[in-house]
């Protein structure tokens, strides 16, 4: 069922069958008191306790190529540590319910020891509502939110309303002091990922709470209790998320991943020093920080996780923008780039960067394997492939695909679990072709025209 088969080309083939055997041994989802560790069962590095990675990158996998329990359990584990993630934020000032979830966790508690990773790098409490709507817009299963869902939502949107200020002089809300997906800058104002999280995370909540009221009203009397929630409340946070400031720059035409991004000597990497690489390596934190380098997808990230906010033009104007500055020195990098060049129609780049994603272990690319291999980052690769060249998305409540295929290949075959149905997907040179596993008619979108794959018959597009 998780199989990729790609025909023509062995190291390609070798890599994500790598990725996929790591990632089913990895996590069952039979149990929601256990979760993924970057390193899976492979090293100890980072103690097997979880990252955000799991809502960000893992989800999609286990989503796709399980049945839609394994996700659940996933989602019920942040569930269960909710009353944690309210104390986490306790300890740092926040009231009322606000929770913080943990950057590294094993029961709920923050395990991470240094301080600007812990108190600024926020943007995880972003990627579990993320995970939440993920899950919805893919299974369809809408139970999750009054049962357990909307009781996140509401204490994450809380974290967000107190953690913004208002800006006088800009007369819009920022937020201050933080550390986005992009390790390489900490302690920076306004980082676009970060703000641009915040704004959606209300607005999603506040959407949330209203369907949940008009269709689940003693869930809802049952949740505003138990949050002691009013709409005076509701009313404050939207004013942030409507009041949200993102920094811009005209001459670019970009959106900037922080305040001071261009206040810094824009050096691409092209023109770096191959002596000076991995920079993590040998640079000091003061001259890494100083300088214009991305360790990963920041503002990027927020492009691949929200694609339907932005118009194609802005995606390839940002892709331009930072893709030059990026050092792909974190595992989760290669992935985003992968799939934004398919989507840009750049395959080469789009091959390049999935042969390092998926290689990144079996090459040890960056030099660190010894500690470990990198569970997530192989969800990662799965999704460069399914999600990049093979174009998944769902839209309108239904599976979308943009077929793209490497030159390098000849074919690739992959397999998707959509609301009890099996859908094969063949790709070629020639074209592709759909067959479906289930009892009832699927209908798809491919290149943008509406198709019907009946089960047990062959469909070519």
């Amino acid at each position: 069922m998780a199989d990729i088969v790609i025909d023509g080309d062995v190291k390609a083939q070798q890599g994500i069958r790598f990725n996929i055997f790591q990632l089913n041994q990895t996590y069952l989802g039979k149990d929601a008191r256990l979760n993924i560790g970057p390193k899976g069962f492979t090293g100890e590095k980072y103690g097997g306790s979880t990252y955000w990675d799991t809502e960000a990158y893992c989800i999609p996998f286990y989503m796709a190529t399980k049945n839609q329990q394994v996700a659940r359990s996933l989602l019920k584990y942040r569930y269960n540590h909710l009353e944690k993630a309210i104390e986490n934020a306790e300890k740092l000032g926040f009231t009322n319910g606000a929770a913080l979830y943990p950057m590294v966790t094993m029961n709920g508690e923050e395990c991470h020891n240094e301080w600007e990773i812990t108190f600024e790098e926020i943007h995880r409490n972003g990627a579990m509502t993320f995970a939440i709507y993920n899950y919805l817009r893919y299974t369809g299963d809408y139970s999750y939110i009054p049962e357990m869902g909307l009781e996140v939502m509401i204490a994450i949107a809380r974290f967000w309303h107190q953690r913004a200020t208002f800006s006088t002089d800009k007369e819009k809300y920022v937020i201050l002091g933080v550390t986005g997906p992009n390790e390489y800058e900490n302690n920076i104002n306004n980082n676009w990922y970060t703000n641009y999280l915040a704004k959606w995370c209300i607005e999603y909540c506040v959407e949330n709470i209203e369907k949940v009221k008009s269709d689940y009203k003693a869930d809802y009397d049952r949740i505003m209790e138990k949050a002691n929630l009013d709409q005076k409340e509701i009313d404050q946070m939207m004013v942030v998320a409507e009041k949200m400031f993102f920094p811009y720059s005209e001459k670019h035409q970009v959106y900037l991943q922080q305040d001071g991004f261009l206040d810094k000597e824009l050096i691409t990497v092209e023109n770096l020093d191959k002596s000076q690489r991995p920079i993590n390596q040998k640079w000091s934190w003061d001259r890494i920080l100083r300088s214009p380098y991305i360790k990963q997808a920041d503002t990027l990230q927020g492009f691949y996780m929200f694609e339907d906010h932005f118009t194609k033009e802005e995606l390839e104007r940002h892709f331009d923008f930072y893709e030059p500055f990026t050092v792909h020195e974190s595992s989760l990098s290669p992935c985003v780039h992968s799939i934004q060049a398919a989507a840009l129609d750049r395959m080469d780049q789009a091959y390049t960067f999935y042969l390092r994603t998926s290689r990144l272990d079996l090459d040890d690319y960056n030099k660190e394997v010894e500690e470990g291999l990198h569970i997530t980052s192989m969800a990662g690769t799965w999704m460069s492939i399914v999600e990049g060249f093979g174009g998944l998305r769902v839209k309108n409540d239904r599976l979308s695909f943009t077929p793209r295929i490497p030159k390098e290949w000849k074919g690739y075959t992959f397999n998707v679990n959509f609301r009890q149905s099996i859908l094969k997907v063949n790709v070629s040179q020639e074209g592709t072709t759909f067959s479906l596993e289930g009892d009832k008619d699927l209908l798809i979108y491919v290149d943008g025209k509406e198709f019907t794959i009946s089960p047990n018959r062959l469909m070519s597009v």
